[in-house]
């Protein structure tokens, strides 16, 4: 059997997001992928029209996809939180490539709060239930505790991979009691 294919995908504004995606390729052993963006984000006003573009859940130019997701055994998508939403990048990547994305998994890098609300934005998106997600916080970086935590989300995605023709129904079973 061959080695599974992974891409990371992401969008990065500010580099935080692209650190995490960095890390994750490396753990994952995956291609990489940043979600190119012709709009200028810098300084107050990219700030500002990324905010607002977030709060109307806008999608926004992107370039197109340097890889084929659908080449790929699994994605591994990230982004930063804008004002408790997905980027705009990320939400046009998802919306675009909906249709051609293979199983998934989610990353996001974030300041405040969101990332559950953000999570599920992007499961409605890709119109795909993630294997494995993972959030860093914005003092995870800072700290280098995102380290442990890309380290177990690699692993996670790893034993998915592991079980290719398992199909989540979303229904768990109940823990049987060993006596």
């Amino acid at each position: 059997m061959s080695a599974a294919r992974v891409l990371v995908v992401y969008y990065s504004r500010t580099g935080n997001t692209g650190r995490i995606a960095r890390s994750i390729s490396a753990a994952l052993g995956a291609d990489s992928m940043e979600i190119g963006d012709p709009v200028d984000r810098g300084g107050i006003t990219g700030y500002l029209r990324s905010a607002l573009e977030a709060l109307l859940g806008a999608s926004t130019e992107i370039e197109p996809p340097k890889r084929a997701a659908a080449g790929y055994d699994l994605v591994v998508i990230g982004t930063p939180v804008w004002v408790s939403a997905v980027s705009s990048p990320v939400r046009t990547y998802l919306w675009m490539e909906r249709d051609r994305l293979p199983r998934v998994a989610f990353f996001l890098t974030h300041g405040g709060s969101g990332s559950g609300r953000v999570l599920g934005q992007m499961a409605a998106l890709a119109g795909k239930r993630p294997v494995a997600q993972l959030v860093v916080r914005e003092n995870d970086l800072g700290s280098g505790a995102y380290r442990e935590k890309v380290a177990a989300f690699a692993e996670s995605v790893l034993a998915s991979l592991a079980r290719p023709g398992r199909k989540r129904t979303g229904r768990r079973r109940k823990a049987r009691a060993i006596s």
